[in-house]
């Protein structure tokens, strides 16, 4: 692909409207989207980033429906960029991956254990603030869609911790995660946080919302409640 669609393919996730993006992107061969996709996610343009992130789920969902193997090597490019080995720092992969998952169950079943290892000290434990951010924020969106698929791999267990963390944005990201997964075991560490006036803005339901950790633990709490 050329520079020139490549920057087409930046300056249209820059459009308000995410769905008509979508549906442009999906009239183009997937092996000539995809790679500008995870090119954006390094974007410091945070609209861009997050259409990037949006698209690559039906992108990848489509491209694993005629072409597994396509799509898992997608899925282990993402792996290999959270790699220390890999020498760069996988900014945007753990969201991608979470949004991927959400899209497609295959690729789910095959791959959703990554993400909970990436919350294990034991296991692909990622250190920075910004990765955990983009892993609770995956976590979330995989939540949302096949809560059993993650409570089957224990990931309440690990989630917990995160509900300690000295940044705000993972303290409400893995608040609002458990909420989504109806985690009863976490309602007391959930309601030590209702009263937490840090302030997070996250990206959901595909628009950027403004709230606290206190608000975002509120409404875990009641997402709790509501199942029980």
């Amino acid at each position: 692909m050329g520079i020139r669609e490549k920057r087409r393919i930046s300056k249209l996730l820059e459009s308000s409207d995410i769905e008509a993006v979508i549906h442009e992107l999906r009239q183009l061969p997937a092996s000539r989207v995809i790679n500008p996709l995870i090119g954006a996610l390094c974007s410091s343009n945070e609209t861009v980033r997050w259409h990037a992130i949006t698209a690559l789920g039906p992108i990848v969902a489509d491209l694993a429906d005629h072409d597994m193997e396509a799509a898992r090597v997608v899925m282990r490019r993402f792996m290999w960029s959270l790699n220390d080995e890999s020498g760069g720092i996988g900014w945007g992969a753990p969201e991608a991956m979470g949004e991927i998952m959400a899209a497609h169950d295959r690729l789910a079943e095959e791959y959703g254990h990554m993400l909970v290892a990436y919350m294990r000290e034991d296991g692909f434990y990622l250190e920075l603030p910004q990765l955990q951010q983009g892993l609770m924020w995956g976590l979330s969106r995989f939540a949302m869609v096949k809560p059993d698929l993650l409570k089957a791999k224990n990931v309440i267990i690990y989630l917990l911790p995160y509900l300690n963390s000295p940044d705000s944005t993972v303290r409400g990201l893995a608040a609002w995660a458990l909420g989504l997964l109806h985690a009863g075991e976490a309602v007391a560490s959930l309601e030590k946080l209702v009263n937490d006036p840090a302030q997070v803005k996250i990206y959901l339901n595909r628009t950027f919302v403004a709230d606290t950790v206190g608000g975002l633990a509120h409404k875990a709490l009641a997402n709790i409640v509501k199942e029980s």
